[in-house]
Parts: C-alpha cells; sequence; structure tokens
C-alpha cells in the first residue's frame, strides 16, 4: 500500500561536479513524466535508453541515459525513472526543474526510503543501514552495514521475538487453568527459554557498544600536562600545521577537532587544553573541555615530557585517567630526542618525538581499531536499536518474579511489552512521529 499518490522527484547524487548526476522520480506518473521529457513513446522496464532530455518548451537540456523499473521490482515499490545526465549541478537542476513542471513535487528528505518501508520493501532496519552506510566511517563498517541490508538484523530479531511469542503462547494457554497449579517442569522450560533470550540480547548489545565507533567514527584525544607535544602530535599526524605550537604554557585553551584516516578507519582526533590549576577564566573552560574529552574518547593519547622533570600536575592527569579503568589509553613518552629528565617510574607504550616520528604511535592506533571488529554478533546501528533492545531486556526480567508466582497475567503482561520493544526495531507503524523524525534525517534524494 503506497502512503501517497504524488509522484517524487529529487537529485540523488551529492552537491559538485563530477561525471553523471542522477535524478531520481518516483510514482504512479514517473513513467508520463519521462515520456514527455524524452518525447518518447515507451521504455523496456530495466534496460538503459540513451535519450535527448527536453524541457516544457521543447528546448534541448541534455541527452541522458533514462532506466525505468517498473512497480513493484523497484527500490520503493513503485514506478521509478532514474535520469542519468552530465554531472554539475546546472544541468541536474534543469532536468529537475522540467520533472517538476511536467507534474511530479520535489521529495522531502529520505521520502523514497520512507515509501520503500511502507509499501514493504525494506524494513526499518534494513532503512537505518541504508543511512548509516552513506556516511560510513570504516570499511568494517560498510561491510556490517551490508549486511543489514540483507536482513541480518531483522531476521535475528524475528527470531527472538518469535521466541517469546512462542513462550507466550503457554502462558496465555494456560491462564484458562489458573486455578490449577503448572506442572514445574513447564515453568523450567519458559524460565531457561527466557534466560537464553536474554543472554543473547545481552551479548548482542555488549558486541554494539564495543563496536559503536565503527559506525560513528572514533574519538582520539590527546592529552597532557601544557607543553608535552600534544598540538605538535596532532600536527604530525594530519600532516599540517592546524594547532599553533609555541612554548608558552596555555597557547591551547580549547580543544580543536579534526579527522583523518588510520589504516581504514576514519577517526576524530581532538587536541585538548594543558590540563593544570589555571586562573584564567577561559583556560579553565577550557581545561574542563578537555576532561570531557576524554570521557567521550573511545582511545586516549597520554603523553608526558621526558626531557622535563615528573611533577604535580603529572600525577593529577595519572589520577585522572584512573578514572577510566575500561577506557583505551596509550602512555607516551614525547620529546626523546632531548635529554631525559623524567624521574617516575611509569610503564610507556611508546616513545616519540611529536614532531616528526609517529609512526609507531599509528600502527599502534591502526591495531586497536582492527580489533573492534572481531566480533561475529549481529550489531545494532542506532541508539534507538540499542534502547529498544535495552527496555526488551528489562521487560524479560521483570517477567522472572510472576512466573514463580505463576502470576501469569503479569507475566503475560512484561513479555507483550518485550515483544513490543522488539517490533519498534523493525516495524514500528504505531507510531508516526518517531518515523517522520527519522526518515526526516536522511539525505536529499535516498
Amino acid at each position: 500500500m503506497t502512503t501517497t499518490t504524488d509522484t517524487i522527484t529529487a537529485i540523488a547524487t551529492a552537491n559538485g561536479v563530477g561525471s553523471i548526476s542522477i535524478v531520481r522520480v518516483s510514482g504512479e506518473r514517473a513513467l508520463e513524466i519521462a515520456k514527455k521529457l524524452t518525447c518518447k513513446t515507451d521504455f523496456k522496464p530495466r534496460y538503459a535508453t540513451l535519450s535527448n532530455l527536453y524541457d516544457t518548451k521543447n528546448e534541448l537540456i541534455d541527452e541522458a541515459i533514462v532506466l525505468y523499473f517498473k512497480a513493484p521490482y523497484s527500490f520503493t515499490a513503485e514506478d521509478v525513472v532514474e535520469f542519468q545526465c552530465h554531472g554539475g549541478m546546472v544541468v541536474a537542476n534543469l532536468v529537475l526543474k522540467a520533472v517538476l513542471e511536467a507534474g511530479a513535487r520535489l521529495a522531502e528528505p529520505g521520502e523514497f526510503s520512507k515509501r520503500a518501508f511502507f509499501n514493504g520493501r525494506i524494513d526499518l532496519s534494513e532503512a537505518e543501514a541504508i543511512a548509516k552506510l552513506i556516511e560510513a566511517k570504516s570499511e568494517d563498517a560498510a561491510k556490517i552495514l551490508a549486511k543489514q541490508l540483507k536482513g541480518e538484523l531483522k531476521e535475528f530479531i524475528e527470531n527472538v521475538r518469535d521466541e517469546i511469542i512462542h513462550i507466550l503462547a503457554y502462558s496465555e494457554v494456560s491462564i484458562d487453568y489458573a486455578e490449577e497449579d503448572l506442572p514445574q517442569d513447564l515453568i523450567d522450560q519458559m524460565r531457561l527459554k527466557l534466560q537464553n533470550l536474554q543472554k543473547s540480547l545481552e551479548k548482542t548489545l555488549r558486541a554494539s557498544r564495543a563496536r559503536e565507533g565503527l559506525m560513528q567514527g572514533f574519538k582520539v584525544a590527546i592529552v597532557g600536562k601544557p607543553n608535552v607535544g600534544k598540538s605538535s602530535l596532532l600536527n604530525a599526524l594530519l600532516n599540517y600545521e592546524r594547532a599553533i605550537v609555541s612554548d608558552i604554557a596555555g597557547t591551547t585553551r580549547d580543544t580543536i577537532e579534526e579527522e583523518v584516516r588510520i589504516g581504514s578507519h576514519l577517526i576524530r582526533i581532538v587536541d585538548t587544553a594543558g590540563i593544570r590549576e589555571a586562573d584564567d577564566e577561559i583556560e579553565r573552560i577550557g581545561i574542563e573541555r578537555s576532561k570531557e574529552a576524554i570521557e567521550q574518547s573511545d582511545i586516549v593519547l597520554a603523553l608526558f615530557d621526558q626531557s622535563r622533570p615528573f611533577t604535580q600536575e603529572d600525577k593529577e592527569i595519572l589520577q585522572l585517567l584512573k578514572n577510566y579503568p575500561q577506557k583505551k589509553i596509550i602512555y607516551i613518552q614525547t620529546k626523546k630526542d632531548l635529554p631525559s629528565a623524567f624521574e617516575a617510574e611509569l610503564n610507556f607504550d611508546l616513545s616519540i618525538n611529536a614532531k616528526s616520528d609517529v609512526e609507531e604511535l599509528v600502527k599502534k592506533l591502526q591495531e586497536l581499531l582492527d580489533q573492534t571488529n572481531t566480533s561475529e554478533e549481529v550489531m545494532l546501528i542506532s541508539q534507538r536499536q540499542i534502547s529498544a533492545v535495552e527496555n526488551t531486556i528489562a521487560y524479560i526480567k521483570e517477567a522472572f518474579l510472576p512466573l514463580e508466582d505463576q502470576e501469569l497475567e503479569i507475566f503475560s503482561f512484561c513479555l507483550n511489552h518485550a515483544v513490543k520493544e522488539l517490533n519498534s526495531i523493525t516495524r514500528p507503524f504505531d507510531n508516526d512521529e518517531m518515523l517522520d523524525k527519522m526518515f526526516g534525517s536522511f539525505c536529499l534524494g535516498k
């Protein structure tokens, strides 16, 4: 069932100059509009046709490839036409204007994917995978999302849902015999099934949180007291002078963020203000942001200047980092080319000259980043999916007590809510506001 009878259109390729631009049209008038623009009488479905394109004044716009996908064998399950015209926004906008004048309307962000969802071509987990794939920050993320496009998460969720419904069916039937005690082996079987489901969901949740950086891009924070070489290290990793380097303490007064590729991963490096006691209000705010950067990072590069004595500031940084025992921290000794004056015993992972010698650090970072995708577990790729699984686990846990007490109405109530939470991951038809918000975040033309 289609969501509307409107025929929609949008430019489906990114802004800028390229060899081709694609203008996509979907709806019951798509073929009619293609015939108008090409002055042709027919198109063979799923065949590329080279054709001139004309505007409503019958003036030539471009020579383009036209592809026609007949419903329901298209992405949206509607008639779809794609005009592959020459690249550049001028030509693409002329084609788009002609399509609009021929009777289509401009698509809203994500409207093509939304129609595919409502017409049963994809479920919500596959729609989210499409959006995430466009923004993938690493090759590993792209591979995970490709599996999700093939329905890997959908299959996992449906299997868990079916198991819960199976248990729920036992409960609903048993309610009819509420005057009698249930056989203990039936209670044991239901408990065991729920425990296994809980473990499976928790395992998936842990794996998803551990690999969250694959989807959003890993964040690496560079921390240390003033003048240990943080800005020099950032510049060396970026291979250009992004941050000001000075011998004056407090030169970096706020966090600086830049993206760089390490191996197959796109990471965001955060150069923080030197952590110390500061009287300057602006510098103090910068130091607080440095502490927030540590909190939000996946990996911390903790820098210590071996050419200067170990100070109270170094000690406080070490104490601060002890608050994050689960965080990946690389302890780095900087300025190795200078005479040593660092008396404290500290097990360093690396010793570098931050201005020029970063190859060993890059290899170390790549090893850590590659380790994040060793799990073969199905992955949840959005906070919405994670929250739904968390809520499902909570309802399963809540169901154990009424099961032991044979209060099956309450037990069934908990499991029904668990099923509803799982449904929200794939087909939440009862929440139009959530759907509008989610599809509205997609890029135009998708």
